[in-house]
């Protein structure tokens, strides 16, 4: 499958996916709503969208794929891709004394629960668009949502998967994985390696053909392409509302997430004009737990480095190396490395509106979790509730106020 060469702007760290030539913004269809499916909806932006024009598609052929994709995705799953609501919690504002408010955008009622299978449908489209025939294996490291959003995505496209879980992986997840024709492959650490073993097995399985279909978009860079809807609709969604938060916090593991979401907003306003975010888009606050903090710990070394830029272009090793013994209750986001960290750090240092990490006590994971559960009608796990509990740890800290209005993502449904 084609990777993105030129997908970077200008100025851009590696990783960072801009706008394709020509993108447009949707206009005041997509303010308002527009398609109910963000990938037609917002079509005009995607890098799948513009790379089939090129090669020959018309508009209408896309549509007509994403839609016939979207039907298959709905035979598995019980229902495809609609826009995800963006909510204005009051009760769990006050339970938290956040008198400036606290929106939250729920990914819960998503395909397949999460966030996840926007960016693997983001793929998906790229596989068609680049006619890679149906019986490659596509390969993926993931023990839960990101798993279970390529294992749904892969069936309704008729796709083999190689899933490469851990040995904790959860027996309730595999037997979904299983019911869904993933081939499961579990990993142990072998003496002598560092890193994630379920990643190096990962990449064993590329090296002898397989394509990746990941939300690593270190590994699958059209990743971020899909997972941009997101952003896009936040950024409708926060114009529809007439609301300018001055914070925005994403839990972060990977950083396929934040990456995705980051470079949608810039998107939005550079291609939405005056109307869309007239107040600007939110500083982005990045927020992992004290079990597992490798972003944190690359972006103080970077900010405290002599030349920024040529820090975030270091290779993985100075900067960013695996975290010793991951653990929190928020076991979605204890990925070793950040895979896809130099867009996002470059983004809280030197993009438009800079922002910066916080690491979240278990105590605080632990409580937001809780908090959402309790003032809230969304059924989040706490990884999809981590960014919550990154609020609670920069107001203690005097990073952020009372009186700020705040946006968090609540991304995976709670599974029992």
């Amino acid at each position: 499958m084609t990777t993105p060469t030129s997908a970077s702007s200008p100025g851009r760290p590696p990783g960072w996916l801009g706008a394709p030539p020509g993108a447009t913004w949707p206009g005041p269809g997509a303010r308002l709503g527009g398609d109910s499916n963000p990938f037609v909806a917002f079509r005009t932006l995607l890098w799948s969208h513009h790379r089939a024009l090129a090669t020959g598609w018309t508009d209408a052929r896309f549509v007509d794929v994403v839609r016939r994709l979207d039907d298959a995705v709905a035979e598995v799953d019980g229902h495809g891709f609609r826009t995800t609501p963006l909510v204005n919690q009051t009760a769990l504002a006050d339970a938290m004394g956040q008198s400036g408010g606290i929106w939250a955008k729920d990914e819960t009622g998503n395909v397949s629960g999460s966030h996840k299978a926007r960016h693997l449908f983001g793929l998906a489209l790229h596989l068609a668009v680049d006619e890679v025939p149906t019986d490659t294996t596509l390969a993926i490291s993931s023990c839960g949502n990101a798993a279970l959003a390529a294992a749904v995505v892969a069936r309704a496209t008729g796709r083999p998967l190689a899933v490469h879980v851990p040995t904790w992986a959860d027996g309730m997840i595999l037997d979904r994985l299983d019911d869904l024709g993933a081939d499961i492959r579990v990993c142990e650490r072998r003496d002598g390696e560092a890193g994630d073993p379920c990643i190096l097995r990962f990449r064993e399985l590329l090296a002898t053909g397989a394509v990746p279909f990941t939300c690593q978009g270190i590994e699958a860079p059209w990743t971020i392409d899909g997972g941009r809807t997101l952003g896009f609709e936040l950024a409708a969604e926060l114009t529809n509302h007439d609301r300018s938060p001055t914070r925005l916090l994403i839990q972060v593991g990977g950083a396929a997430l934040a990456t995705s979401t980051v470079c949608a907003l810039n998107d939005a306003v550079e291609l939405g004009g005056p109307s869309i975010l007239p107040g600007g888009r939110p500083p982005l606050v990045a927020v992992q737990t004290e079990g597992c903090a490798p972003l944190a710990r690359a972006f103080n070394l970077v900010a405290a480095s002599d030349d920024t830029e040529a820090a975030i272009a270091e290779p993985d090793g100075r900067y960013m190396w695996p975290w010793e013994d991951p653990g929190s209750a928020a076991t979605g986001i204890l990925d070793d490395v950040t895979y896809d960290w130099r867009p996002v750090v470059h983004d809280m240092l030197l993009g438009p509106t800079p922002g910066g990490p916080v690491v979240a006590p278990e105590v605080d994971v632990i409580a937001a979790h809780r908090l959402v559960r309790a003032h809230t009608s969304v059924s989040a796990e706490a990884t999809g509730t981590a960014g919550l509990a990154g609020l609670l740890a920069a107001r203690r800290d005097g990073c952020v106020d009372a009186g700020e209005e705040v946006v968090v993502l609540l991304t995976g449904v709670e599974r029992a």
